[in-house]
């Protein structure tokens, strides 16, 4: 550690961003959150449709959700795979998107995804993590 006033290292910044990690974000400084919010419900049913790759979205999510997102999305690819549907991209459209916020800074979202064949309601929570959005809750049903 660096004393108060004085300018830390390269080095000794690149020691405090390993065992510091990343740090909720307090700040006004990250973007919107409507449109990351429709992206993300977007790209999470194009995951589990199998048009997407999930490591795609790895950045905009916690380990929590990657890992309930690859457990739908091979689910899916299994159903697919016994039926004989050949993954294709679907295409998406988004009808309602109710937004509100949590006490932490965040907000809560359901948002309506539309296909040609059914409607998919996802819900998510977004939490500011290093100046930027964090799903720290997706679930697409």
């Amino acid at each position: 550690m660096t004393s108060p006033g004085t300018n830390p290292s390269p080095a000794q910044r690149h020691v405090d961003e390993y065992y510091i990690g990343q740090q909720p974000d307090g700040s006004v400084s990250r973007p919107e959150v409507e449109p990351v919010l429709r992206a993300l419900a977007l790209r999470a049913v194009e995951v589990i449709a199998g048009a997407r790759d999930l490591e795609q979205l790895a950045r905009w999510v916690t380990d929590d959700v990657y890992s309930h997102l690859r457990f739908r999305a091979s689910i899916a690819a299994r159903a697919r795979a016994i039926t004989g549907v050949v993954a294709e991209r679907p295409r998406l459209w988004i009808d309602r998107v109710t937004t509100w916020p949590t006490d932490t800074g965040g907000f809560n979202a359901v948002i309506l995804v539309y296909d040609k064949r059914r409607a998919h309601v996802v819900s998510l929570q977004l939490e500011g993590m290093d100046q930027r959005w964090q799903a720290t809750v997706l679930v697409v049903m």
